[in-house]
């Protein structure tokens, strides 16, 4: 692999970047500096430093972000994508939301460039849950409960069956398998009430971290990306 690649995949620096710092001796290669970021290596064995800090090679990056309200789940909107509250080196990397969440949806958001994961976990056929928790404007009646779990006609399309464990009779956390555009708020439209609080909790296996305050991150442990890949790979899975 090219080293200026390399210094590009694992998100440190641009190609363009990289040039710059080989140029200016801040890049090493098994304790040497460098003249050319065309220079072969090997991310496994050579040991690559940038400024004197050791750099790991990783291809792949799971990062858990707790999406504050405001925020646009997409790269579209520069002023207000979430990618603006990580540090550059992940859009470098090409990390992306995976699956999208509401401006005003709050919670669990996965951050990857690992596309055929992200693909796998986002397809109906996957069937991968996802829980929210919710706060509504009407009581939830045991007869609104049981249609939502049972599935709603919403027009375009009637909805996978859901489940319902309730707090309050205006409060609880709603578990679907599907991702339609304002689905849960249109679910419960359609029974006669309305979202005014709505967070994500839990995609798949992975659970969102109480201690992540609105807008930080972190990367995901091993056990994990572990889980998570399978989840990706088994189908289907977390069914409701």
């Amino acid at each position: 692999m090219r080293l200026d690649k390399f210094l590009s995949a694992i998100g440190v620096l641009s190609r363009r970047e990289s040039s710059g710092a080989i140029r200016h001796k801040k890049v090493t290669v098994n304790g040497l500096p460098v003249r050319s970021g065309a220079v072969q290596i090997d991310p496994e064995r050579d040991v690559i430093a940038y400024k004197g800090e050791t750099l790991r090679w990783k291809a792949k990056f799971y990062v858990m972000l707790n999406k504050p309200e405001g925020t646009i789940s997409s790269t579209e909107d520069s002023e207000r994508t979430v990618m603006k509250l990580l540090p550059p080196e992940y859009e470098r990397a090409g990390c992306f939301p995976c699956g999208r969440l509401d401006v005003d949806t709050v919670g669990l958001l996965l951050i990857t460039n690992d596309g055929d994961t992200a693909h796998a976990l986002l397809s109906p056929k996957r069937h991968v849950a996802k829980s929210y928790r919710f706060r509504c404007s009407e009581p939830l009646t045991e007869e609104m409960i049981a249609r939502l779990e049972n599935g709603v006609d919403l027009g375009d399309f009637k909805t996978a069956p859901a489940k319902l464990e309730m707090d309050t009779p205006t409060e609880g956390v709603i578990s679907i398998s599907e991702g339609k555009f304002h689905q849960i708020k249109r679910m419960l439209a359609s029974v006669g009430s309305g979202i005014e609080f709505l967070e994500r909790i839990k995609f798949g296996p992975l659970e969102l971290d109480g201690s992540l305050e609105r807008g930080a991150f972190r990367e995901l442990t091993e056990e994990e990306i572990d889980s998570l890949l399978e989840a990706a790979n088994n189908s289907p899975q977390g069914a409701i």
